[in-house]
């Protein structure tokens, strides 16, 4: 057996994967440390989606290596650190060249293959370069898992995988197909993370509005959050991501019946011009987008909309920058973030022509990003006076605040909530706010009881 440390990059999605190792791990009789340099094997799991991504990842594979080079140093002085493997997607998509380029890595484990884990831990111990490459089309692997993190706020995956097809992304040929989760393995993974002391379920997929369509040939999100609804425990349901095409009359329903779902939506939608739209390859028109916020806003009072817009993909020039400015400045979504066009090998948007050159791109980033934050600031300052419902996380003992999330905020994204309060108070706890005042992106106010005290 040998002590096992971890870093896992990337998104929500992979950080389950993350746990999911850990557990296996810690089933096999591997102990767990939080520090990765003093650990025996040091196990990367990483992101590939973009060239940043990738970038981070091997810096982080770079840094445990020299951790690891300190450790046969002659002097004794270095760490504990002996076997590096690679998981994820940067092991997935660069499985020919990893070990080239990286001689330090023992083991590589494709996306098909965490549930090897434990045999690629073996391997790299008897001195055998691990390699694990599934099939990255197969079920999805159900297993226990880790909580990393704070355990009131958890993130629950539906699904693994795309297949969407959007002409600027890799995720298709590195994670697979689109592959729904059984309904009745979700449910019962959210009853045992509420068991354990879950209050803010966080649904995440690709997409979300693609559950259940490959395995019972219908889109069962709608149900899926009757039942989560009815789980006692969970006080927030929050849904990453929502593509803008399978929002349905069916799903704003559901969402308008279950008060636990909150009405802050994550809808990715790209661009707002139609030619690029369709050179991404996406579903939705820019006019079919408008007509669904529009809906959104009559149908669920207060929703806040989230989007991700890229900058930049071949043949944005200035009319089309200009139309997604104006589509901003009307629509005034309440979060938006704004990712430069990264060209990914393997990709039809790499083969583009008319990119627009580095300079415009980050000049329009900038533009785009003055925009939000107007509106951002905007509506914080409309809510000064009013009282929001915050989850509570912490205390900041340095300007001796508490501080939490509305609704609107996703963890680890988004503003805090700062406030003061007497009663004593359990990170999770969900109470009621009166905002005095905001600043820089964040609320501060006054805290007058938990809402569960008064429900």
């Amino acid at each position: 057996m040998a002590t096992v440390g971890f870093v896992s990059l990337g998104c929500d999605k992979n950080r389950i994967n993350c746990e999911q190792m850990l557990w296996r791990l810690a089933d096999a009789g591997h102990e767990l440390l939080d520090t990765p340099e003093l650990a025996q094997v040091v196990i990367i799991n990483t992101c590939a989606f973009i060239e940043a991504a990738k970038s981070e990842a091997i810096e982080n594979i770079l840094e445990i290596a020299a951790a690891k080079k300190e450790n046969r140093s002659e002097d004794g002085m270095g760490g504990n650190v002996e076997k590096i493997i690679v998981t994820g997607c940067l092991a997935e998509r660069y499985r020919e060249d990893i070990f080239d380029e990286l001689p330090e890595v023992d083991g590589l484990v494709g996306c098909g293959s965490f549930d090897d884990i434990v045999a690629a831990v073996d391997d790299a111990l008897a001195g055998i370069r691990a390699v694990r490459f599934g099939d990255i089309n197969a079920p999805v692997s159900e297993c226990s898992r880790v909580i990393v993190g704070e355990p009131y706020s958890v993130n629950i995956k539906l699904s693994e995988g795309c297949s969407n097809n959007c002409a600027y992304c890799v995720i298709p040929s590195i994670r697979g197909r689109y592959r729904s989760r059984t309904f009745e393995n979700v449910v019962a993974e959210a009853r045992g993370l509420a068991e354990l002391g879950a209050k803010e379920l966080i649904l995440v997929a690709q997409d979300l509005t693609r559950f259940g369509t490959d395995t019972v040939g219908c889109a069962q999100l709608p149900d899926l959050l009757d039942a989560l609804q009815k789980i006692e425990g969970i006080r927030w349901i929050r849904l990453h991501y929502l593509y803008p095409e399978g929002v349905t009359p069916e799903l704003i329903d559901a969402i308008k019946r279950n008060d636990k779902v909150l009405r802050c939506l994550d809808i990715p939608i790209q661009h707002i011009n139609d030619g690029i739209l369709r050179s991404m390859r996406r579903r939705s028109t820019g006019e079919e987008i408008r007509s669904l916020f529009r809906k959104l806003r009559e149908e669920l009072p207060g929703v806040v909309i989230r989007t991700s817009i890229i900058i930049g993909l071949p043949g944005e020039g200035e009319q089309e920058f200009e139309e997604l400015c104006g589509f901003l400045r009307e629509f005034r979504l309440e979060r938006a973030g704004f990712f430069a066009y990264s060209p990914e090998e393997g990709t039809d948007a790499a083969e583009m022509p008319n990119r627009p050159d580095e300079e415009t791109v980050h000049r329009r980033i900038e533009i785009v990003e003055d925009i939000q934050r107007e509106i951002m600031d905007a509506r914080n300052d409309e809510l000064v006076g009013k009282i929001v419902s915050a989850i509570y996380e912490g205390t900041d003992e340095i300007i001796k605040y508490s501080y939490g999330r509305t609704y609107a905020d996703a963890p680890d994204i988004d503003g805090k909530v700062f406030f003061k309060h007497q009663n004593p108070l359990e990170p999770g706890d969900i109470v009621d706010v009166l905002i005095d005042e905001s600043a820089d992106g964040n609320l501060f106010g006054r805290a007058f009881g938990r809402t569960e005290d008064r429900a």
